[in-house]
């Protein structure tokens, strides 16, 4: 029987630096926790000369709050009196906030995704996944006879060649694909060498673009797409049309390096594998800040070391 998964056409790699890589997995386990100098003295933070009551605490501490919470899995009560222990235990005279504080300034927190910068062109790899909601599900639809609706959000991905999470967006379930597609687009930082997706992100939206940041686009075409009848609304898509007509998808793909979307279907497996496969957080605008944070933490683990591989012949 042939498989399905491991077709003999894919190609096959090998690990070139497994020793290097061996010991950034064995770091990733590694639990030991501190705060730096520089964190201390900005965990209080300062009279904004506002009116109403000042902020007890800057952005700082409730990010780390909300990261040890997202690591450990823990409720938000349990993570409050996680780091005040461990607040007590380095010997600093600093409050860890309570779980109210962390609920409310979790809505809208500003989280910024750490990545390391890249020097050239980066390989921008799209892709979508579902993330469902505590409290919702199979035990709703029990409580409501059969009626109730199995919540869950979507988290949009961009990630480089090396599964480095270059943008993010949490949407509603009902999410478009392609046009949130462009907000990841435009929210990667730094000069593009290429947008790789799957069909769901075939429209000449997504052309324009990517084009627009000087990109070239491997996107397999739809089913049924058909060239553009008199002036090309997209001259490539048109191209890659022709050619996959031509040569068949699996032979395109082939040449077209599309193999490499396996890359961000590997990081939503680092995601759920690493985090869960459930958002903890009840609103949309919290949801939003775990998710930023989960993939802040991500790209923390992956640049500790990352697998160098080469192709090899079948």
């Amino acid at each position: 029987m042939n498989s399905r998964v491991h077709p003999k056409y894919k190609t096959k790699y090998r690990v070139t630096n497994w020793a290097e890589y061996d010991q950034a997995l064995v770091q990733r386990g590694d639990i030991t926790l501190w705060i730096t100098p520089e964190a201390t003295r900005a965990w209080k933070a300062k009279p904004s000369g506002r009116r109403g009551a000042p902020q007890k605490y800057t952005d700082l501490a409730i990010e780390t709050a909300l990261t040890l919470r997202l690591v450990f899995r823990l409720p938000l009560r349990q993570a409050e009196g996680f780091l005040r222990s461990l607040l007590d235990q380095m010997g600093l005279s600093l409050e860890a906030p309570d779980h109210t504080t962390l609920s409310r300034r979790s809505k809208g927190l500003n989280v910024k995704l750490a990545a390391t910068q890249s020097k050239k062109p980066i390989h921008l790899i799209i892709d979508s996944t579902g993330l469902s909601i505590v409290g919702e599900g199979e035990w709703a639809a029990a409580k409501h006879g059969g009626r109730g609706k199995r919540g869950w959000r979507k988290l949009h991905l961009g990630v480089d060649r090396a599964g480095m999470i270059r943008a993010q967006v949490l949407t509603e379930s009902s999410g478009d694909d392609a046009k949130i597609g462009i907000k990841v687009i435009k929210k990667t930082k730094g000069k593009l060498a290429r947008v790789t997706g799957d069909a769901a992100y075939d429209t000449v939206a997504i052309y324009a673009q990517a084009g627009a940041r000087g990109a070239r686009v491997v996107i397999p075409p739809t089913r049924t797409a058909s060239v553009s009848g008199g002036k090309p609304r997209s001259a490539e898509r048109d191209k890659t049309i022709r050619r996959v007509a031509q040569v068949g998808r699996r032979r395109w793909k082939k040449e077209s390096g599309y193999h490499r979307q396996g890359t961000v279907e590997n990081a939503f497996f680092r995601y759920k594998s690493t985090l869960g496969d459930k958002l903890h957080a009840r609103g949309l605008a919290a949801q939003k800040t775990e998710v930023a944070i989960g993939c802040k933490i991500l790209n923390r683990l992956l640049g500790l070391g990352s697998p160098s591989s080469v192709a090899v012949a079948r």
